[in-house]
């Protein structure tokens, strides 16, 4: 009996997601073991190799093969590995063909790709949640950011395929949905008619009306359109929690990295959000130590969290990535980023304790996860006092806060 590759995903939801395409892709390599690699920092690459010294140590005789962005943007690197079997390019990675092939280096021009398949999965193994694929690549390019060389250009998955494969999903007991890409925002502008974000996401709920909750990744600030904010104010399916990809809050350094915003335009989006939704729980990425980053311009970044009313932090200690503007800048020295983020995930920890703390006493619609922890429609986690079900919704009076999760009981 065939059993499939064993996969480890690194990174973002669109590995998940892709991961599970490759599950269906290469189902008949049994014995194999996938890497499916990020490259956003240089800890995410070293994770990644370490993780294949270790599998090889463990597994001799498996045939290891590495994809994901960091294989796409140093296949020779990978490939010489003493541990690698193969390395496979992140648009080879989703076809049959490349598991039919024993080339050890299948890696090719992704700046040459200009569709995005509609793949269609089944579910998403261990995962009470399902993600979906819109778009794939980033036209931009931050001075920082590396993934533009891993995911090449922005281009979308048309509505109809992002419809079937949701339907599919619910259909198969998935009750929350997230949209997912590498720059979601930009979506629709190689699509014919040029729908945005906000109108494919009304369609889809539109013509999936089966599915209770929707959820939407990490999305520029600056491009909300229109269509997105009326759904955001009016559409309970979905959920009041947005992450916001901001980077920094000081307008010298927005500019250096090539942020599309400024420091008052993040504010007012923030401000703006949560007068469309006022219980909405806002997230956010920021980057901690970026190159001639002085003291006063990471205050600014600090003061950030409590003047857009942060809840959810993501911090990164700036990561020089070769080949990117921002490499060639004037650094900040490597223990001075540490404690900056440092700084920064405290503050983001204050903010989510006072934000769990403000939930306690109120009713939570919490989609169940393994072991009875689940998350709230503000994807706060949740410890659900008594057994349910995996993937079931479930109303929960919020009754007390253990460390970073909220405790909860079944509402009467």
């Amino acid at each position: 009996m065939k059993t499939g590759p064993d996969i480890v995903t690194f990174g973002c939801r669109l590995n998940a997601f892709e991961s599970e395409v490759m599950r269906e892709k290469a189902a008949g390599l049994d014995d194999s073991i996938i890497f499916n690699t990020c490259a956003v920092t240089k800890e995410a690459e070293r994770q990644a190799r370490q993780a294949i010294r270790r599998a090889r140590r463990d597994n001799p005789c498996a045939q290891i093969i590495v994809t994901g962005c960091a294989a796409q943007i140093d296949a020779d690197a990978f490939a010489a590995m003493p541990e690698v079997d193969r390395v496979i390019g992140n648009a080879e990675k989703l076809t049959e063909a490349a598991y039919g092939t024993d080339a050890p280096v299948l890696v090719g021009d992704i700046t040459a790709v200009r569709e995005t398949a509609g793949h269609l999965i089944e579910g998403f193994e261990g995962r009470a949640r399902a993600f979906v694929q819109v778009q794939q690549g980033c036209d931009h390019r931050c001075t920082f950011c590396i993934i533009p060389l891993g995911r090449g250009a922005s281009r979308s998955v048309p509505v109809g395929d992002i419809v079937t494969q949701t339907r599919t999903l619910v259909e198969n007991g998935y009750a929350e949905i997230v949209l997912t890409g590498v720059d979601i925002t930009s979506y629709g502008t190689d699509l014919p008619g040029q729908p945005t974000l906000g109108q494919m996401a009304r369609r889809l709920l539109a013509h999936v009306p089966e599915l209770p909750r929707l959820r939407i990744s990490s999305i520029d600030c600056i491009e909300i359109d229109p269509d997105l904010m009326r759904l955001i104010e009016s559409e309970p399916r979905l959920m009041p929690h947005l992450h916001l990809s901001l980077q920094a809050g000081d307008d010298m350094i927005l500019k250096r990295m090539k942020r599309r915003h400024s420091r008052a335009d993040a504010i007012a989006i923030c401000d703006r959000l949560r007068r469309a939704r006022p219980d909405i729980a806002l997230g956010a990425d920021l980057i901690a130590g970026f190159p001639t980053e002085t003291d006063g311009m990471f205050q600014r970044s600090l003061d950030l969290v409590e003047e857009c009313g942060l809840v959810w932090l993501h911090v990164f200690p700036y990561s020089a990535r070769p080949g990117t503007p921002a490499a060639r800048m004037p650094q900040v020295p490597g223990p001075v980023r540490r404690d900056r983020a440092a700084r920064l995930r405290q503050a983001g920890m204050r903010a989510a304790t006072r934000f769990l703390d403000s939930r306690i006493g109120t009713d939570a619609t919490v989609l169940v996860e393994a072991g009875g922890i689940g998350r709230t429609e503000h994807y706060a986690p949740i410890h659900a006092d008594g057994a349910l079900p995996d993937g079931q919704i479930a109303t929960l009076r919020v009754t007390g806060r253990d460390g970073d999760a909220l405790t909860g009981r079944q509402a009467a």
